[in-house]
Order: C-alpha cells, then structure tokens, then sequence
C-alpha cells in the first residue's frame, strides 16, 4: 500500500495535535548547510549542524516518540535571521541542561546581535570569574546553537575559537550581524 504525500502530512499533523509526538523534528535549508531542528510541545530543543544522525540521540533526552513533521515557527523565524530581517528570537526554549550550563545559556541569550564577549566576561556575569573554561564547555554542548548565540563569544583575544558548525560558520553568522566585517 503507498501512502500518498497528503495522508502522509495529515497523519503526521494529527499525531503532533492529538500530543503523541515527544520530540519532532525537521530539516531546515539555511545559508550555513542543513540544520536538523527539533521541538517538544514546550519549545525548540534542539538546532543540530548537519541532517541526519540525532534520532537516537532525540529519543533518549525527549522520549521513545520521535517524529519528523514541519516546525514552521522555527523555520519561519531562522529564515527571517538568516535574511538580516530578525535580531532576537522569539521562541519558547525547552532546555534539558544541567542547573550551571542553564544559567550560562541563559546569560548567553543576553547578549545581543552584533555583539560579542568573551568566555571570561561570560563566567564572570553567572559570578565564576574563573570558570571560562567550564563556559566554553558549556557553549560546545550548547544544544540550540544560533538561537542561543554561542557563535557571539570569542577567545579572551578576540580570537575565533571551537564552534560545533565549524569555525567557518561562527566566522559567517559574526559576519551576516556585522559582528565582524567580511
């Protein structure tokens, strides 16, 4: 029996509305390569570089039921950032983090387009003046980049350091804010 492209789309739209979805997820086109984005019924949960491989990893933080269907709020507004059009991200977050990589993400989101600090001022602003390196940890696991822009902190040198899209990405999104000229 083949499934044609419409029953395909209702099943998968009845399945997020009726709540038996965990997590879904879905593969947004961006000028930086495919990002895999996920959400839960509480927000966006997880922006991955690349589009394959992170089913597994989605059913073990999120649960069993893991489904691919359009995110279109997410895609709508990463399109819109993408376009130079949108500075902040409006959102709802669902983040499974440890209390401290919390509090960081959180003072992460803080800082704003176009702008970039460091991961010393970043430690220094949760109170860990000397947790920059526990702060860099936390923005290579980061698991909304973009969003939560762990592309905006540099070296204490101003220096382009570990970005999990790859340090010509970090060096293209610092770019498009005009963060650092091209």
């Amino acid at each position: 029996m083949n499934v044609t492209p419409e029953l395909d789309a209702r099943f998968r739209a009845a399945a997020v509305r009726e709540g038996i979805v965990d997590v879904r997820y879905d593969v947004v086109d961006s000028p930086v390569g495919d990002l895999l984005v996920a959400a839960t019924e509480r927000g966006l949960a997880r922006i991955h570089f690349g589009s394959t491989g992170q089913e597994e990893e989605l059913a073990r933080v999120f649960g069993s039921r893991v489904l691919r269907s359009p995110i279109d709020d997410v895609r709508r507004e990463l399109d819109e950032y993408f376009e130079g059009k949108r500075h902040e991200f409006d959102l709802p977050i669902d983040l499974r983090v440890a209390a401290f990589n919390e509090e960081v993400l959180r003072e992460l989101a803080r800082v704003p387009y176009g702008v970039t600090t460091t991961y010393g001022a970043l430690a220094a602003k949760v109170g860990r003046p000397t947790a920059a390196r526990a702060v860099g940890t936390v923005m290579n696991r980061n698991p909304i980049p973009i969003v939560l822009p762990c592309h905006r902190v540099l070296g204490a040198n101003g220096s382009l350091t570990g970005y999990a899209g790859g340090l010509d990405v970090k060096l293209q999104l610092l770019q498009l804010e005009g963060a650092i000229l091209g």
